[in-house]
């Protein structure tokens, strides 16, 4: 068995390179292959979300960095393992980066899989998956929500077997080693982990108190031009009607210097409501948001007063309920941060449905999301949790699913033809030659 070794640990990681060497080992023992991929030592840059990796150069990231070996090893793999520090109950920013990578391994179109749409595997095999993942001290509730995430990785990876394992850092060696060998045993006997469900999570119970100053955070590499700001820009000029005073920062700007991840950080100790607005990538965050969350928590301006906490996010499937993992560690951050929840507003079909229009010009297609939004700043400016009726008015369809999957197969078409690669959309680049 060809076995592929992720680690998205950072350097001096105990757990991380411990766990690392330990499966060598034992794989060895078994008469596997194997190879470790330190991703922190590698050149992965950020995915723009641009799609050129099925337009421009189907099945291949334009962009020549380390991530293109790495692609062409997964594929190549029987068994690939993911090794990562769980962060907010899911990935490393250091294993995310090259896991937004991914897409380029199945193809735009889309078939339905279990009741919800997702992209059609673009290879006959996919590598089996065992996602490993450790805490400093044991947390059911970040536990759960890292194994939501990776059965949820599964499913898009089209992973035949897959499992999930959860460390802790003050376990003993001996301990860690046998809950490993386990992991592996489950991989060879192609015993693949039960679905799982989320934790329930409560949004804010505390006393509502009027919300004076709100920052919009944007985690979309398009910035301005993109769904994730047009949902958030709605939202902030609906609370500014409510008087609140507001400012929008763009998370793929502020990560380029030290003066700007200084300025955001100072931005959320002043506010008492921050919103963070994203798209949806394999599951969860873009890895840049990720780290910026990361960062707010390890060196975040202390507190003088509550924050609220509310996310946005839109995925490309018409199913609203993809996004619920990324809602989940958005929940977690806020414990962590010890803000307070007060909800995850989520929409399927954002890029199709919005593609980075302003609400306002949406006409009647846009009526639902508007009202959503006014009503959710309402909510939010008086200090409350965004309501049920709220959520469900934004996450509701807006067409059949038949139609999204013409729509989509017609569309993707016509940005190949740009590129003159309609021909090449299924191209295969990472299979071996027979």
């Amino acid at each position: 068995m060809k076995t592929l070794i992720l680690d998205g640990s950072q350097a001096g990681d105990r757990v991380g390179s411990f766990s690392a060497a330990a499966l060598q080992a034992e794989i060895a023992k078994r008469g596997w292959s194997s190879e470790v991929v330190v991703l922190r030592e590698k050149k992965i840059g950020n995915c723009m979300g641009d799609f050129l990796c099925w337009f421009k150069s189907p099945g291949k990231c334009h962009v020549a960095d380390d991530q293109l070996e790495i692609s062409r090893k997964f594929i190549e793999s029987d068994l690939v393992i993911f090794l990562t520090p769980i962060t907010f109950g899911g990935y490393s920013p250091t294993l995310k980066k090259m896991v937004d990578h991914m897409i380029q391994n199945t193809l735009p179109f889309f078939a339905t899989h279990g009741g919800e749409i997702h992209h059609l595997q673009r290879y006959e095999r996919y590598p089996d998956v065992l996602t490993i993942g450790w805490q400093s001290e044991p947390d059911e509730q970040g536990a759960s929500i890292f194994r939501h995430l990776a059965w949820r990785n599964s499913i898009n990876f089209y992973a035949k077997v897959h499992g999930c394992g959860i460390l802790s850092g003050n376990q003993e060696d001996r301990v860690m080693e046998a809950q490993l060998h386990r992991l592996l045993d489950q991989m060879e006997r192609h015993e693949s982990d039960a679905e799982v469900t989320l934790p329930v999570i409560s949004r804010s119970s505390a006393t509502p108190t009027s919300v004076r100053r709100a920052l919009l955070l944007v985690g979309s590499p398009r910035i301005e031009k993109s769904s994730s700001s047009s949902l958030g820009s709605y939202l902030f000029e609906q609370l500014k009607q409510h008087g609140v005073e507001s400012e929008t920062i763009y998370i793929y700007k502020a990560i380029n210097t030290t003066e700007r991840l200084e300025a955001l950080r100072h931005a959320i100790s002043t506010a008492d409501l921050v919103v963070l607005a994203f798209p949806l990538y394999v599951d969860t965050l873009p890895a840049p948001v990720i780290s910026v969350l990361e960062d707010v928590v390890k060196n975040g301006t202390a507190k003088t007063k509550p924050t609220r906490f509310a996310a946005i996010v839109n995925c490309g499937f018409p199913n609203a309920s993809q996004n619920a993992s990324a809602i989940a560690v958005c929940a977690e951050f806020a414990r962590e941060a010890q803000f307070e929840w007060v909800g995850g507003l989520s929409l399927g079909a954002g890029e199709g449905m919005v593609h980075a229009k302003p609400l306002a010009e949406l006409g009647g297609q846009g009526a639902p999301l508007r009202k959503a939004l006014e009503m959710a700043a309402g909510e939010l400016a008086q200090g409350q949790p965004v309501s049920d009726n709220a959520l469900k008015l934004l996450a509701k369809p807006l067409m059949p699913e038949w139609m999204f999957r013409l729509g989509g197969t017609i569309g993707w078409k016509m940005r190949a033809r740009k590129f003159g690669t309609q021909k090449l959309l299924k191209a295969r680049p990472y299979q071996k030659a027979v």
